[in-house]
């Protein structure tokens, strides 16, 4: 267990808040040209989402402000400190690596501080840093042994084959992955996701993560990608990548997922290749016979870009209380409603809160960053406990602490 931090740390940390938030964003992209010298380290990075307008550098940013404005309060970073352990695990980021990104850290304050950076400072940041870097360590050390330990389960990079291609829509198509070495695979949680390591010719290594959007089968996984505008990764899965494709994957992580029994109404919400995780969750919910109303409702584009659509109906006609809205933003011109979709437009508030039973329900929600935080918006609005809102977004590992 790690030692407390001590009161002087605090104080001093706390105190650095004012230049984190004028100057942050200039030490994290530091901090980041700092770690990219390393061979050791730099490969663990989405590299797509660094550079002084990337993603990623905004996140941990904003994740760092979090930290220090919080110091004496950690207990309100623990479901983003989970957040962040599950996507270390995904990346395979281990306990030799933080050593790194402290002494990264600790330069880039240095440098762009300059004599405001005291010695007291640095050192209180190495403690905070420190006792942070522990409490990951051991979290992570914990899902490294339960993946380990699950039936089917392991630790590092697995060889998976590409068994199966589907095309869903205009933009997203499905493969099966089925272990290289012919073993079984570890059960996921309905919600969680797979992170690759791609060698692509021509280019550093790459890693991304792909939700899960099958139910647990014990043999194979589905994932579902949709082909992003110069998209490194979906473009190579789209255009390249065949049956037979060997691709190295690490074991089911994250901390959004489906409770395992539900006991009141389940409300699955998505847009765009949000989807993913909720197809697995409608799946399981389905297999399982599960007892409680399903709401399935989702937004599209259009019947060109409708994933899954007729996956999806099947599924409900064999559920015993499942009720499916879609809708499409512009249908084309032959579409017909109740045959490609069920509403046009978007989905609004007014609709989700008069047609969802908010009073009891758990939502699960996936979609685009301003689909989720409208909907995360109009249902807390709405009076429903933030403990019944289950979200998850496609983005850099620390941007629950930027949001």
């Amino acid at each position: 267990m790690s030692q407390p931090l001590s009161e002087q740390a605090i104080a001093c940390v706390k105190a650095t808040v004012p230049a984190l938030e004028a100057h942050g964003l200039e030490i994290v992209n530091e901090m980041y040209a700092r770690m990219f010298q390393s061979p050791a380290i730099r490969d663990l990075f989405n590299q797509s989402h660094h550079g002084d307008a990337g993603s990623q550098p905004r996140a941990l940013t904003g994740a760092i402000l979090a930290y220090a404005s919080n110091i004496d309060n950690l207990g309100a970073l623990a479901p983003a400190v989970e957040r962040i352990a599950q996507k270390h695990v995904g990346l395979q980021i281990l306990p030799e690596h933080y050593p790194y990104v402290g002494e990264a850290l600790l330069g880039a304050i240095k440098a762009v501080l300059g004599d405001a950076a005291s010695d007291e400072t640095l050192a209180a940041w190495g403690e905070a840093y420190g006792f942070l870097a522990n409490i990951l360590i051991a979290r992570e050390g914990r899902i490294y042994e339960a993946q380990k330990d699950s039936a089917g389960g392991w630790n590092g990079w697995r060889d998976f084959c590409i068994e199966t291609i589907v095309p869903e829509s205009s933009v997203i198509t499905s493969f099966i992955l089925r272990p290289a070495d012919g073993g079984a695979v570890m059960a996921h949680r309905p919600g969680q996701y797979l992170t690759f390591w791609l060698e692509i010719p021509g280019q550093t290594p790459v890693k991304r993560n792909y939700s899960i959007s099958s139910a647990p089968n014990d043999e194979t996984y589905r994932i579902s990608v949709k082909r992003e505008p110069h998209g490194l990764a979906s473009g190579w899965l789209h255009d390249t990548a065949r049956t037979g494709t060997i691709l190295k994957v690490a074991a089911p992580a994250g901390e959004f997922f489906l409770d395992e029994q539900p006991a009141s109404p389940v409300v699955l919400l998505s847009g765009g290749v949000g989807l993913t995780p909720m197809v697995a969750m409608l799946e399981t919910l389905v297999a399982q016979g599960a007892n409680v109303p399903v709401h399935y409702i989702h937004g599209t584009h259009n019947r060109d870009t409708h994933a899954m659509r007729n996956h999806v109906r099947a599924l409900a006609a064999k559920g015993k209380a499942v009720r499916v809205a879609d809708f499409h933003q512009t249908p084309l011109a032959d579409e017909v409603a109740g045959r490609d979709y069920d509403i046009a437009g978007i989905i609004t508030d007014a609709w989700l809160i008069a047609n969802t039973p908010v009073a009891e329900a758990d939502y699960y929600i996936c979609g685009p960053r301003p689909f989720l935080r409208h909907a995360v918006s109009a249902l807390s609005l709405a009076g429903v406990p933030s403990g019944r809102i289950h979200y998850e977004f496609f983005g850099p590992a620390d941007e629950l602490l930027a949001a």
